[in-house]
């Protein structure tokens, strides 16, 4: 029975939201929401809140926001709910005193087909490797991080021009229904945990700014893949340096199209009539930039940009 369960869901972030929200829509009990505490942001410093956060106060519901989740007085408000299930979504990783609590375990929804793509950037990593599905997993915690028993899982496609923000948003509505519906079989008492199997892994590790910046020497694919793997954040970069004056910009790449053509274009070139078009030569055709941000500009359409910017006199670097 659903009114069985007393559930305490962990997350942070967006991604996090549609989950909680579509458990409390199936009429199943949240007797508290662990979050991350705010942060300041912004030239006044003020306090932002998770979107977890923000929600759960909209609905009532009561929230922690523990800087250390090993801490005593965190631990004993932890068990004073009398929790028997928790749901952890984007969150951070948990102690065993708090993910071993429950009678009935925590489950996390990860957005991969695990054991693929273990790690912190999944999204990111299956759209930059090409991959052509992906899909969320639910499973329950151990003390490896993304290793414990399945319980379910469901695939999505990766459409050929997809970025991460587009896969983000339709996996974070698939994981809610997920979580639903794995919720559902913990109360009924139907679930039938699967070990994960032993594959050759493909890793999600966390992704840096080094980590983001172009190569234009890669192919077509590979340039393409890793530009919209990383949109719109943490987003690709690359640097053009002015020729007469050796000043160099960085700048953010948000929106490409691929255009495969022969051509005699050494990798790496800028092609542009300073009007409408601004693509780069690359191994097999050229990466067509649609939508940009300049080092300390706002994000602009190209188009736009180039009434007021000149790429003629600058080269990759």
């Amino acid at each position: 029975m659903k009114t069985d369960l007393r559930i305490i869901y962990m997350g942070t972030p967006d991604f996090a939201v549609a989950p909680l929200k579509a458990l409390l829509e199936a009429g199943f009990n949240v007797v508290g929401v662990i979050t991350s505490p705010g942060k300041p942001a912004g030239r006044g410093q003020k306090i932002m809140q998770s979107a977890v956060k923000v929600f759960a106060d909209q609905k009532g519901l009561k929230t922690l926001q523990p800087t250390n989740l090993k801490n005593p007085e965190f631990i004993a408000e932890l068990q004073s709910l009398n929790a028997n299930f928790q749901i952890v979504v984007a969150f951070r990783m948990l102690p065993e005193m708090v993910w071993n609590m429950p009678e009935h375990g925590t489950m996390n929804l990860h957005a991969s087909l695990l054991p693929q793509y273990r790690g912190a950037a999944p999204i990111n990593w299956a759209i930059m490797n090409g991959e052509k599905e992906t899909g969320v997993s639910t499973f329950l915690l151990k003390h490896e991080i993304d290793t414990g028993d399945l319980l379910e899982q469901e695939k999505v496609a990766i459409t050929p021009n997809m970025t991460a923000g587009e896969l983000h948003d339709t996996l974070m509505e698939v994981g809610a229904r997920l979580v639903v519906k794995s919720t559902t079989a913990i109360a009924n008492g139907t679930t039938n945990p699967q070990p994960q199997q032993d594959l050759e892994l493909k890793a999600a590790p966390k992704i840096f700014k080094p980590d983001c910046k172009i190569d234009w020497s890669q192919t077509i694919d590979q340039i393409h893949n890793f530009i919209r793997g990383l949109s719109p954040y943490p987003a690709a970069w690359s640097v053009i340096q002015d020729k007469e004056n050796g000043k160099k910009l960085t700048f953010k790449i948000q929106e490409v199209d691929k255009l495969i053509e022969d051509h005699h274009h050494s990798a790496g070139k800028i092609i542009t009539d300073d009007k409408t078009e601004l693509k780069i030569a690359v191994d097999g055709g050229f990466i067509q930039l649609n939508k940009i941000q300049l080092e300390g500009k706002k994000a602009m359409e190209v188009n736009a940009l180039l009434n007021g910017f000149s790429f003629a006199n600058y080269l990759i670097k």
